[in-house]
């Protein structure tokens, strides 16, 4: 079956899991019924356990879905101390299900696979070894990959029951109440495992720091965990976040970032109590600095700013030129230290940033979003999922969630090496051209024809070119020329849903 962006999906598997193919970016006001977890009721004044392998002994069986999450980045010791104790325990047929896979984890996650421990992974994405294992078939059933908001969805929903959640956390009080702001290992927002806190059905803290009873402000709160375990440590807090943010030096980055900036400064939306999410890379943080002269200049402030935080986001906090921060996570020390000692910067979790199924998420206040692409199409459908030789290398993240804002602008350089970045059809699609509004590159600007009135404001833009999507994609060919067809079996090994759960595009096994 086809869906409505002309994508071949697989009819044995859609029906097998009861999938139906993507149809719009139009959510609707349907009404929902949430699930709700199984409660363990504790009436004791202490949650802490010995070791690990006391709880994975006492709650973990063959055949459960577990969850851990991401915001430990690289710096993390929790999952691959977790997933051994799994594994050499010998409990098999597990889903693995955490908010995002990071390259820290991916040699015990093939180990696994390999030994029938994991047979089924949902995630946001995937990196390096893993996704090369994936991409050439190593996993038994498809991967299912999600948006950050999707995951929220698929948990509230039940199409992701979270049996046990590990949830390493940098500080917590011997019943569970912990937060992401003190201690060694420290990342600020917890926002990705607050919707595991909340729905799993055994809820386990691990963590270097027990804090003294009641330990406050609590992110996870005491009525939602089980067990408490003291590890040596948690992480690498030089791996987990940042230092100093570095900005870019690339001529050809800072090109991009200042016509982003030109086009967000141009655009109707560009008034005071505007909203905007600007993502961690050295593009975007680029755009941040010239965002906020401009703001300056304009005498102009924004209402929030949103999504993964840096330190140059909570700046322009401190400076009154944003007036909320609204927290997911954060991407650097310093955003992190920010939101312990500002009361303006708000710890969200995935649900209220852009849980399309709920009474409001933040991305639906959103006026303005720069995101980035590995290939954008001429019909501006992205690709942030798999690279030029279809393994996959990337995450769905919250790209198609913050791509419902006003204006969502991609950011990208025309061509990457010898790899074109706009194509004729992009390799796999992860957010539908519909939400889609501009591509900015460093020759110039294509604007979605759909959005006349932005063709009307962008005319005219000094120093900035405007082009049809398809002379960038002639002028990206005759750069690099035109590559040789993909090879691909007919085996499915990932489902990309859209965020509304519907499936966007089905990646296929690459043909060694």
């Amino acid at each position: 079956m086809k869906n409505s962006v002309g994508r071949e999906l697989p009819d044995d598997l859609m029906k097998q899991l009861n999938y139906e193919g993507f149809k719009s970016t139009e959510i609707g006001e349907p009404e929902v019924q949430r699930v709700a977890p199984k409660v363990h009721v504790s009436t004791g004044d202490n949650k802490l356990v010995d070791s690990i392998e006391d709880v994975v002994k006492k709650t973990v069986k063959d055949g459960m879905t577990i969850s851990f999450h991401h915001h430990f980045r690289n710096g993390d010791f929790v999952f691959n101390e977790v997933m051994r104790v799994i594994i050499d325990q010998g409990i098999k047929n597990l889903t693995l299900a955490p908010s995002s896979l990071t390259g820290v984890m991916n040699d015990i996650v093939i180990e696994a696979i390999k030994k029938g421990t994991i047979t089924n992974i949902t995630s946001s994405g995937m990196r390096g070894s893993l996704g090369d294992f994936v991409s050439h078939g190593g996993l038994k059933n498809p991967v299912i990959f999600r948006s950050h908001g999707n995951r929220a969805r698929a948990i509230e929903h039940g199409d992701i029951k979270i049996d046990v959640a590990f949830l390493g956390v940098p500080n917590a009080d011997k019943l569970g109440n912990a937060n992401g702001m003190q201690g060694d290992a420290v990342f600020g927002s917890l926002g990705y495992a607050l919707m595991d806190a909340q729905y799993a059905d055994n809820v386990f803290l691990l963590t270097d720091k027990i804090m003294p009873y009641p330990n406050t402000p609590a992110s996870i709160k005491q009525t939602q965990v089980d067990y408490v375990v003291k590890v040596d440590k948690v992480g690498d807090p030089d791996k987990i976040g940042s230092g100093a943010t570095r900005f870019t030096k690339d001529p050809k980055e800072l090109k991009i970032a200042s016509m982003v900036n030109d086009v967000i400064v141009h655009s109707p939306y560009f008034k005071d109590g505007f909203s905007f999410q600007t993502g961690s890379g050295g593009a975007a943080l680029a755009v941040t600095r010239y965002l906020r002269q401009a703001m300056i200049d304009n005498q102009i402030k924004a209402s929030f700013a949103l999504g993964g935080i840096t330190k140059p986001t909570t700046d322009l906090l401190e400076e009154g030129l944003v007036r909320r921060v609204m927290d997911v996570q954060d991407f650097d020390k310093g955003a992190a230290d920010s939101m312990h000692t500002n009361p303006n910067q708000q710890e969200i979790d995935a649900s209220w940033y852009a849980d399309p199924d709920n009474k409001g998420a933040m991305v639906d206040q959103l006026d303005v979003v720069i995101l980035s692409a590995l290939e954008i199409d001429t019909d501006f459908n992205v690709n942030v999922m798999t690279g030029s030789d279809g393994v996959i290398r990337g995450a769905v993240g919250g790209h198609q969630d913050a791509a419902t804002a006003k204006l969502t602008i991609i950011s990208a350089p025309l061509v990457r090496g010898r790899i074109a970045t706009v194509v004729p059809k992009v390799t796999t699609n992860v957010t539908p051209g519909d939400s889609v509004d501009v591509l900015v590159t460093e020759y110039g600007i294509a604007i979605n024809p759909k959005r006349k009135d932005l063709q009307k404001a962008f005319a005219n833009l000094p120093g900035v070119p405007v082009y049809t999507i398809e002379e960038l994609q002639q002028m990206a060919e005759k750069k690099v020329g035109k590559p040789k067809p993909l090879e691909f079996t007919d085996r499915t090994v990932a489902l990309v849903e859209y965020r509304d759960g519907s499936v966007i595009d089905a990646i296929n096994e690459v043909k060694d």
